[in-house]
């Protein structure tokens, strides 16, 4: 088996923090979202992970700080969003170049998933391709995402519905699968005329009488695409507490809710609700709420409520 990570997407949604990194390398929680991701794959897999030609020097320098030795990085020739060979595409591209004939376990690189990937594995079987399903708890949560529909088994999948208007089930399609080699040619040619639709596999199967199964989970997970999206997983993640880098220093500030800070972060005579500081940011006599200050910002006398800050932002009050 061999794990493929898709992590070339631009995440204009996100912007300025992803105006020059990937999404992918957001901190969450005090580490790249990626980097959760990579923690849990079993350590005998290898895995490559997938991105741009503008994006390439982030995960050149993510990749360094690794400790495992059987992750790749394979750059797609892409500068811009409308030049890119689409997320479906870039697999099959890898596939073809490679050879590629193993097991596959697909993941895409901004998803945060709380359940145990070993647990998942045990789930698959010779010839069935497998998606992870999280039960989002309610059907009006589940009208944001595309859904799956099981039969009575409870576990075999029978047909996806994209965004439903009346969902008729609260498990929502992940960014986690499992697609055997038998699986592998289907792949290739679905993406030649679908490459951005990763998900699509999986109708695809099922119209050829591909069987599919879904691993149904209630752990935490999370699809970081937008900023509520992002500071909600830091919540649920970080809890109602402040958690600092060893590097960074805290003086007589209030803090509410989550607080994340930084390598080498100050924050002096501030109150603070939801708010994640990256890396050298600065803070002083400000009250912040739901708020993201990219590297090296520095505020004083500040008031800002549900805020993202471009780096190296400097505002101060007179």
């Amino acid at each position: 088996m061999h794990a493929f990570i898709l992590a070339g997407g631009f995440a204009t949604r996100l912007w300025p923090l992803t105006e020059k990194r990937a999404k992918p390398l957001l901190p969450l929680a005090g580490k790249p979202i990626i980097s959760h991701l990579v923690e849990q794959i079993p350590k005998e897999i290898p895995i490559t992970v997938s991105t741009n030609a503008a994006l390439r020097e982030g995960f050149e320098q993510w990749h360094a700080t690794l400790q495992r030795p059987n992750v790749s990085i394979v750059i797609e020739d892409a500068a811009h969003d409308d030049h890119k060979l689409g997320a479906l595409g870039a697999v099959a591209t890898w596939v073809t170049q490679q050879n590629f004939a193993e097991d596959l376990l697909l993941l895409t690189g901004d998803n945060y998933c709380g359940f145990s990937m070993d647990s998942f594995l045990k789930e698959t079987s010779p010839d069935t391709a497998l998606l992870a399903a999280y039960d989002i708890g309610n059907l009006e949560a589940a009208k944001a995402f595309g859904t799956v529909i099981v039969g009575k088994d409870g576990r075999t999948i029978e047909a996806f519905e994209e965004k439903p208007r009346e969902p008729k089930t609260t498990l929502v399609s992940t960014g986690c699968s499992y697609l055997p080699a038998s699986a592998i040619p289907i792949l290739c040619a679905y993406a030649a005329n679908h490459p951005d639709n990763v998900g699509g596999i999986f109708e695809e199967l099922l119209s050829k009488g591909k069987p599919v199964a879904a691993y149904i989970f209630e752990e935490p997970w999370f699809d970081i695409g937008s900023f509520d999206a992002y500071l909600e997983a830091t919540k649920a993640l970080v809890g109602e507490k402040a958690l600092l880098h060893a590097t960074a220093q805290m003086e007589e500030t209030e803090v509410h809710g989550t607080v994340v800070a930084g390598e080498n972060v100050t924050i002096r005579k501030s109150v603070l609700e939801n708010v994640v500081l990256f890396d050298g940011c600065t803070v002083e006599d400000c009250v912040l709420t739901d708020c993201i200050l990219d590297v090296h910002c520095s505020l004083k006398g500040i008031d800002l409520t549900g805020k993202m800050l471009r780096s190296g932002t400097i505002l101060t009050q007179n």
